[in-house]
Parts: structure tokens; C-alpha cells; sequence
């Protein structure tokens, strides 16, 4: 059985969509995607510099063009199940056919929209932790201000909140963390921090008309399976203030019996989570288009 996932913002870097618009058909697709959103994905997925991209407005969109870029280039297939990370969750709700392409690219650009605004009222960030107990690290940060946004498994935690809390927190780690990394993300998302976007985020999901899933649709929010669009959406909506919990989709992953895991582009993430926290399920990242024969191999290999 096989998992198809889209990483979450953080995953991007400087002309990462380079090789994918040399495919046939593909720099139109993004062509006719940016002019439906009103953002030039092909510039910035090509040529722009490491701090545009980091840009919340321009990323999210950015991530999930690529995504359903990349997906698109593997053909027409049945994945057992899909999930993403994040804003990798409006990736997989197109992958499920919860939302068309266009539909998830202009969700995810109001997205993008609103968490940037969100973001510009405190500067906050975001930093992953390394090693630990959860039972140890999420009290501390709890202590410090911040927030666990994404409890990642496979030792992983990613703590949210203000530049002066994160600075706490480099000074003051909690007992068992080996490293805190910054990561490459312009504000505390899935915290309270980003309540204001939810709001907008609403707005702008009343306008759209969601199908069930054709998949089964792994949920950040509890690792559940969500079996109706109108769900996914309202989980889409309220994710943006709320902690991902991707330790839970693994568990998930485990009780469906999934034995490959294939990570859209920019992939990498989720598949390093997966080799440690999934033992004996094979992993694939779509990194460049040389890695579409291997991916197709292992689908052929997983799917019924």
C-alpha cells in the first residue's frame, strides 16, 4: 500500500521547479496556474533568491504548485492513501480530488495571504528541536512561551513563538535535545499567532464546493482518516492556528498498513521522518525529474 505526501513550508529552495518546466506540457500548466492566483510561480520557482521564496504569500503557493506539478508527471494513479504536512494538507486534499487544482492553488493563496499578514502584526518564527523526550521537551516549551506546533515523531518537535522565546530557547534547551534549528519560515504557524488568518481562511473556504475524498485523507490535526470533503476543509481552515500532529498520521500510516511512502516535490522531509519512525516501509523523495523512473517503479510495486 502505498502513501503519497507533500511536504510543508521550509521544504523549498532557491530554483528547486528549474528541471520540472522542462517537461512537456508543464511550464503552461504553471503558467496558466500563475495567472489564476495572480503570482508568477515560474519566476519564483526558478529564479528568485532564498529569501523570496521564504516569503509565507509566496511559498505556500509555490509548495503546492510543485506538488501538483510533480505528482501530475507520475501519471494517473491510486495512491492507498495521501497526507500532507502543513500547507502540504491542500496538496493532498487535490491529490484526494477533495479540491480541484485550480480551487486548492487559490485556497492556498489566500493562505499564504492571510498567515503572512498574521505573521507581520509580532515577529515570531520557528525553530525544530532535535532529540528528546515529548514528555520532557513540550512541558519546557511550554514554560518558555512557546508553542509545540509540529510534533513530528521520529524525534522530532518544532517549536513556535516570538524571536526573544526562541532565543530562550537556544539558551535554554530542553534536557535530551542534541540541536535547535531555525527553520525557513517567516512566522509561529499553527499557534495562536496565526488566529487572525483563520478567519479569512473561512471566508474564503465558503466559497468552495468540496468532493469527498476518492482516497483515503490522512489528517493533520489527529493522524485520522477524514472520509468527507466538507471535514477536510473545515480541518484545512482551523489548521492554521492548530498544532500538526504528522507523529499521529505515521501511526496512522502503520495501522493501514501502508509499505511505501512517495514524497512530492520539493521531497525530502517527510521521507527522513519516515526512514526513522516507519522501519521496513520504503521511501522515495521527488526531488528532480531523474527521480520520476525510480517513483514509478515503486508504485508499480504498492499498488494494486
Amino acid at each position: 500500500m502505498l502513501v503519497l505526501v507533500a511536504p510543508g513550508q521550509g521544504a523549498q529552495t532557491p530554483g528547486f521547479l528549474t528541471e520540472w518546466l522542462d517537461l512537456p506540457g508543464a511550464a503552461d500548466r504553471v503558467a496558466a496556474w500563475s495567472d489564476a492566483i495572480g503570482l508568477d510561480l515560474a519566476h519564483y520557482g526558478t529564479k528568485a533568491d532564498a529569501d523570496a521564496i521564504r516569503d509565507t504569500a509566496v511559498a505556500q503557493p509555490l509548495l503546492v504548485a510543485a506538488g501538483l506539478l510533480s505528482a501530475a508527471a507520475l501519471g494517473d494513479i491510486t495512491p492507498g492513501a495521501v497526507a500532507g504536512h502543513s500547507v502540504g494538507e491542500i496538496t493532498a486534499a487535490a491529490f484526494a480530488g477533495v479540491l480541484d487544482d485550480k480551487a486548492a492553488l487559490g485556497l492556498v493563496r489566500k493562505r499564504g495571504l492571510a498567515m503572512a499578514d498574521a505573521a507581520a502584526i509580532t515577529e515570531t518564527g520557528m525553530a525544530a528541536l532535535l532529540g528528546g523526550d515529548p514528555e520532557v521537551t513540550v512541558p519546557h516549551l511550554e514554560k518558555l512561551g512557546l508553542t509545540p506546533a509540529n510534533i513530528n515523531g521520529a524525534g522530532q518537535i518544532v517549536a513556535a513563538g516570538t524571536k526573544e522565546q526562541l532565543a530562550a530557547l537556544e539558551a535554554d534547551k530542553p534536557e535530551g535535545v542534541r540541536k535547535v534549528v531555525a527553520l525557513k519560515v517567516a512566522g509561529a504557524f499553527h499557534t495562536h499567532h496565526m488566529a487572525p488568518a483563520v478567519d479569512t481562511l473561512a471566508k474564503a473556504a465558503a466559497d468552495l464546493t468540496p468532493a469527498d475524498p476518492r482516497v483515503t485523507y490522512v489528517s493533520n490535526k489527529d493522524g485520522k482518516a477524514v472520509a468527507s470533503g466538507t471535514e477536510v476543509l473545515e480541518r484545512l481552515v482551523g489548521q492554521v492556528a492548530n498544532p500538526v500532529r504528522w507523529d499521529l498520521c505515521m501511526e496512522t500510516f502503520k495501522e493501514l498498513g501502508v509499505t511505501a511512502l512517495l514524497e512530492v516535490c520539493p521531497g525530502g522531509t517527510l521521507t527522513g521522518l519516515a526512514k526513522r519512525a516507519l522501519p521496513g516501509v520504503k521511501t522515495l523523495a521527488l526531488k528532480t525529474p531523474a527521480d520520476l523512473d525510480a517513483a514509478r517503479e515503486l508504485i508499480a510495486e504498492h499498488t494494486a
